[in-house]
C-alpha cells in the first residue's frame, strides 16, 4: 500500500491526506488471523457465563481492533512481528534521542489521518451496549486507538493511554493529537514523502533518509518534549491506575478477556488478580493466551462474531424475564 503526502497548501494538504487515508484502508480480514468458526458448545458456555454475571469486568486487547482494520503486533501470520523486522519504539529511546523522536513523529504524521479514521466494529458496540444495560461493570482496554470511546463506552480506563492525546514531558500539558497534526503541517509545508505499509498505533514505514528533514514542534508552554499520551514499550503503567482497576475488578463477579494473548504482564496481571480473588474468568481470543490455564470458558473465535450474539441472547433473556 502506498501513502502519499502531497505538496499543496496546509489546509488542502490536510484534506488531501485524509482522503488518501480513507481510500487506502485495507480489508480488515488482512489483519485478523485465520481461525475456524466458533464451536457452538463453547459459545453457549460463554453465553451462560455472561448471563450469570451481574457485574462483569472486561479487559480487551488488540484482537478486538484488528476487525476494524488496525494491525496488531503478535497475531500469527498477520501481526507486525510476523510481517516485518520492525519493532515498536522503546520509551528510553524516545526520551533520549532527538533523531528517534523525529523518526517516530514523521511516521506517525503520515499514518495519523488513516489511523484516526478507524471505526468501532460490532464487538466494540456490543460491549458499549452491555454497559448501557447495566451488565458491564467496568472495562479496561490495552488498546490506544480510542475505538471503545468512539463506541460510547464510558465506564472504562485506557490502561496504556490513547494516541488521540499528546502530553509534554516537561510541564505535562495535554493537547489533542489533531491539534499537533496542524502544527506538523505548518512546520513542514514542503515535506513530501511516500510510505509503504501500516503498523499498529498509527505508524507507517519510512526510511531515515525520508525523515531527515522533518521538523517536530516543542511544547508551546515550556519548550519540552511532546509525546503521545501512551505507555511505550519499556515504560511502566501508572501504579495508581492499576490499583484503582484492582478495586473495580474486586467489585465484579466475573472477568471476560477479549482479544488479548496476555503476553504483556500489564494485562496478564488482571487475570492473576481474578484468580487470587476467586473470580471466574472467561477468554474470547483467536489462538493461545498466557492465561489458558485459568478460564472457566475459552472460545477461539473472532470477537465481532461472538459478542453481538451473546448480547442478543442477553436481551432475549431479559425480555422473557420481564
Amino acid at each position: 500500500m502506498w501513502i502519499c503526502v502531497m505538496k499543496c497548501s496546509p489546509l488542502h494538504r490536510m484534506q488531501s491526506i485524509g482522503l488518501v487515508r480513507l481510500s487506502s484502508h485495507r480489508h480488515a480480514s488482512e489483519y485478523v488471523p485465520s481461525c475456524p468458526s466458533a464451536d457452538p458448545n463453547d459459545v453457549q458456555k460463554l453465553q451462560a457465563f455472561i448471563l450469570r454475571s451481574q457485574r462483569l469486568f472486561v479487559m480487551t486487547g488488540a484482537g478486538i481492533s484488528t476487525e476494524s482494520g488496525i494491525p496488531d503486533y503478535r497475531s500469527e501470520g498477520v501481526g507486525l512481528y510476523a510481517r516485518t523486522e520492525r519493532r515498536p519504539i522503546q520509551h528510553a529511546e524516545f526520551v533520549r534521542s532527538h533523531a528517534a523522536r523525529k523518526r517516530y513523529w514523521a511516521r506517525n504524521f503520515v499514518g495519523w489521518p488513516q489511523f484516526s479514521s478507524h471505526k468501532p466494529n460490532p464487538a466494540h458496540l456490543a460491549l458499549a451496549n452491555w454497559e448501557n444495560t447495566g451488565k458491564l461493570h467496568w472495562l479496561v482496554t490495552q488498546n490506544v486507538d480510542a475505538l471503545h470511546a468512539k463506541a460510547g463506552q464510558r465506564r472504562m480506563n485506557e490502561l496504556h493511554g490513547c494516541t488521540h492525546r499528546v502530553t509534554c514531558l516537561g510541564c505535562h500539558t495535554v493537547i489533542k493529537r489533531s491539534e499537533l497534526q496542524e502544527k506538523f503541517i505548518a512546520l513542514n509545508p514542503s515535506w513530501n514523502e511516500q510510505a509503504y505499509g501500516v503498523a499498529p498505533d498509527g505508524d507507517v514505514f519510512l526510511t531515515d533518509e525520508q525523515v531527515s528533514y522533518f521538523r517536530v514542534p516543542s511544547c508551546e508552554k515550556c519548550g519540552g518534549i511532546l509525546k503521545p499520551q501512551v505507555t511505550f514499550f519499556g515504560d511502566t503503567v501508572n501504579r495508581e491506575l492499576v490499583y484503582s482497576l484492582y478495586e473495580r475488578l474486586g467489585e465484579s463477579d466475573a472477568v471476560l478477556i477479549v482479544g488479548s494473548s496476555l503476553q504483556v504482564y500489564s494485562g496478564y496481571r488482571f487475570a492473576l488478580k481474578a484468580q487470587e480473588k476467586n473470580i471466574p474468568v472467561a477468554i474470547l481470543n483467536i489462538g493461545a493466551t498466557r492465561a489458558d490455564h485459568l478460564p472457566t470458558v475459552k472460545v477461539n473465535a473472532r470477537c465481532g462474531d461472538v459478542l453481538p450474539k451473546i448480547m442478543a441472547v442477553d436481551q432475549e433473556q431479559q425480555e422473557i424475564g420481564g
